[in-house]
């Protein structure tokens, strides 16, 4: 008799020994008592999860000598027959090979015969996404009202590619992956039950690699027990597995920590030369900078993200006890915005040397923590005066001027002894007080300025464009100024409107440009923003004014 491999001698034969699906089994259980079992029914979920298991039992469940029945007896012809895959009545068809609509044509004749000794003729089509759409057309009309003693069942693993025609006829269950825990529960019992002896942390990485697939796990175990025999290392583990060895991630990581380029290259070039897959390799050192994040984050709530021994989780708390979280977050982003780039490469080997490289001229990153205290150290050093202030052209804010006018014409200095400041000074209260009462004269008095005060007449000049001239010059708007100085100087002013002429006065546009690069100066040259550059060993990238 040929070798049962212990993925097929391990098969679940009822629904309580299905593992990770209870969601699944348990509604199935109560449709079979209630007797609401669907005539069409659909299994998604990944490879290896036990969609076609849970078929077999359903199959079983319903043309059982006891049922139909949530627990099949496992003895009588009919579950005899579908354990061995011999059953008549329960025909497994493979939607890859059988996949056109002549098989679905013959399926529809089929169906109209009675069952030979079953209480229920069933169809179970596995990958039934790879039908054709003519295929699924022509089985729609008797998907939607088969026969009383038919029952489909169909399994996929990608449901999105089956027609919603037939899904709408279908009751849908959504198998999950299995969990890591529950995988590795099972495989000690399996090796107990074989008496071979194997760490935990072995079968941990058996369940890493089966990506929470069953099928997949028992497989790679059953290659571990032919590598050797009876009692097997973690280190044999590896090699019959074809994987990175553990020790050569750390290695590589702590060699990234500590710019290490060239030692960083030289793993890389060993692993490369022991035929490794690179891609692989990158896999699972992204995988390793993310359980080194969550490590790092502190107190064990978070070990439950990552599915580590604690002798792992130890020896990841070594590797990062004098690393910030600032750094680890640095290089696990960098490694996951490079998964295009090594993932689509011909030289995966070239692209990961040009991410070592990369990563091992990071400057050294320095926690907010860390910042913030020594901001609060500079600030205190400050307030005693431990940090002298060198003199800079950095002027104080005035205070607010208040707007009140002159107690009478005298007050205000003559044309021949007013100076520009004044003249300035005076213009921007004219312009306050305007701006309130006629909001619409604001971008022409903005490009105006008072160029000249007398007794009984004030002028004003305009810059720029001609039409702030002349909008100030609309009798309206005379009227408004008029008014103003009126209130202003308590005494009637008249107005005189120019158009600056061209020559050496600058316009606008120019004088904020030089205050600007002024106030760039001023600030770049602070005390405080100085002290700051040599503490944090920082450079300025931008000055904002606001």
């Amino acid at each position: 008799m040929s070798y049962l491999v212990l993925a097929r001698k391990y098969r679940p034969q009822s629904f309580d020994k299905v593992i990770g699906q209870s969601h699944v089994t348990q509604t199935l259980k109560n449709a079979i008592r209630a007797g609401r079992v669907a005539h069409a029914i659909l299994f998604a979920g990944p490879r290896g999860v036990g969609k076609t298991s849970v078929a077999r039992i359903l199959a079983k469940a319903m043309n059982c000598k006891k049922g139909p029945t949530p627990t099949p007896c496992g003895v009588c012809t009919s579950c005899r027959e579908i354990t061995d895959g011999i059953a008549v009545d329960v025909l497994e068809i493979d939607g890859a090979s059988n996949r056109g609509i002549n098989e679905i044509r013959e399926l529809r004749e089929n169906i109209k015969y009675m069952p030979n000794h079953s209480r229920f003729k069933i169809y179970i089509i596995d990958e039934v996404h790879m039908l054709t759409t003519e295929a699924f057309n022509a089985l729609l009309k008797t998907l939607e009202e088969p026969p009383s003693h038919v029952l489909f069942i169909f399994a996929t693993t990608e449901p999105n590619k089956i027609p919603v025609t037939i899904l709408s006829r279908c009751q849908r269950y959504d198998f999950r992956r299995i969990d890591n825990e529950d995988i590795v529960r099972h495989l000690q019992e399996v090796c107990k039950e074989a008496s071979f002896d194997i760490s935990e942390q072995s079968l941990r990485l058996l369940a890493r690699q089966a990506s929470g697939s069953m099928r997949d796990a028992l497989s790679l175990l059953d290659q571990v027990m032919v590598y050797s025999e009876g009692k097997v290392t973690d280190e044999e583990v590896v090699n019959s597995l074809g994987a990175i060895d553990p020790q050569a991630i750390f290695d590589l990581s702590s060699a990234l920590f500590s710019h290490n380029t060239v030692g960083a290259i030289n793993l890389l070039d060993d692993l490369y030369n022991r035929g490794y897959d690179l891609k692989q390799l990158y896999r699972q050192l992204l995988e390793h900078f993310r359980h080194l994040l969550i490590v790092k984050m502190g107190d064990g709530s978070g070990y439950d993200l990552i599915d580590l021994s604690p002798h792992e989780i130890a020896l990841m708390q070594e590797q990062v006890r004098d690393i910030s979280m600032e750094t680890i977050n640095q290089i696990f982003s960098t490694f996951f915005e490079a998964e295009p780039i090594i993932r689509l490469s011909d030289d995966p080997k070239l692209a990961l040397e040009a991410l070592f490289i990369k990563i091992a001229q990071f400057k050294p990153v320095v926690s907010f923590d860390e910042i913030v205290n020594k901001l609060n150290s500079l600030a205190s050093r400050l307030q005693v005066g431990d940090v002298s202030y060198r003199q800079t052209g950095v002027r104080e804010t005035p205070e607010p001027r208040r707007l009140f006018p002159p107690k009478n014409h005298e007050d205000f200095p003559r044309q021949n002894r007013a100076s520009a400041k004044d003249l300035t000074e005076t213009w921007q209260q004219l312009v306050s007080i305007l701006s309130d009462r006629c909001p619409s004269l604001l971008p022409s008095l903005e490009n105006a300025v008072l160029t000249k005060v007398d007794d009984g007449s004030l002028e004003i000049t305009v810059k720029g464009n001609s039409f702030y001239a002349a909008r100030l010059r609309d009798k309206t708007s005379v009227a408004e100024i008029e008014k103003a100085c009126a209130e202003f100087f308590n005494r009637k002013m008249k107005i005189k409107v120019v158009q600056e002429s061209s020559g050496p006065v600058r316009n606008r546009s120019q004088a904020e440009t030089d205050r600007a690069k002024r106030l760039k100066r001023e600030a770049l040259s602070h005390p405080v923003v100085t002290d700051a550059l040599e503490i944090f060993q920082g450079k300025v990238i931008d000055v904002k004014i606001l």
